[in-house]
């Protein structure tokens, strides 16, 4: 999965964000983690699934897509809030 933040705060919620979710809804937790938001890429890797964080700036560099062109592409849709 490849995202991109607007600014470091904004990597770092991205981050702990996958990472709250991952653990509370599905018990998961990566098993490595590489990055820190100021170097404008964080990477977390669920074994199945690597999780790129960049800046627009980084993305671009790197260019992940580019090397990846040939690979299948999947949509996430934002789930339905719980009901209370």
């Amino acid at each position: 999965m490849l995202c991109s933040g607007t600014s470091e705060p904004h990597l770092k919620a991205i981050a702990s964000e996958i990472r709250e979710q991952l653990r509370d809804r599905h018990s998961q937790r990566p098993s490595f983690a590489e990055g820190v938001p100021a170097s404008h890429w964080v990477v977390l890797d669920y074994a199945d699934v690597l999780v790129h964080i960049f800046t627009e700036e980084k993305r671009e560099f790197y260019a992940l897509e580019r090397l990846w062109g040939d690979a299948k592409r999947l949509s996430f849709e934002e789930p339905a809030p719980a009901a209370h």
